[in-house]
């Protein structure tokens, strides 16, 4: 997962289709057609909508581009946003970047050579075609 420091963070990229999607609407009315990067706003710590809506993008809708959380994003979320369907996110302004990029760190069973399944990856490393 990409970290981006707030101060970094530019809402409309240059030269990308971007999406931002209220963390109260409903993911399947939305067109995809030509997006490149969808925004999810965790507009407090405390509301987690945006974790259903980016499962809803990558395992139900098939998206394929980038999705980044932007709003009250702590560190100690990471891990799940990762788990989600996220590749992006953008800390709040008093996260350090550092910190960030240790936590992360200290999940590699979320990373390449899985223990468990998340939004992107639904199986484990070591579930085969041959024991499905």
């Amino acid at each position: 997962m990409k970290l981006i420091a707030a101060s970094a963070h530019v809402t409309c990229a240059t030269g990308q289709n971007t999406v931002e999607l209220a963390n109260d609407a409903n993911p399947f009315g939305l067109s995809l057609e030509g997006v490149e990067r969808i925004d999810l706003n965790f507009p407090k710590f405390t509301d987690g909508r945006a974790f259903s809506q980016a499962f809803l993008l990558r395992r139900r809708l098939g998206f394929k581009g980038e999705i980044r959380a932007t709003g009250d994003v702590l560190v100690d979320q990471l891990a799940q946003m990762e788990r989600s369907g996220f590749d992006v996110a953008v800390l709040r302004a008093d996260q350090n970047l550092e910190v960030a990029q240790r936590v992360l760190a200290a999940y590699p069973g979320y990373g390449v050579g899985k223990y468990q399944g998340d939004a992107v990856d639904i199986q484990p490393h070591f579930i085969t075609a041959a024991t499905v």
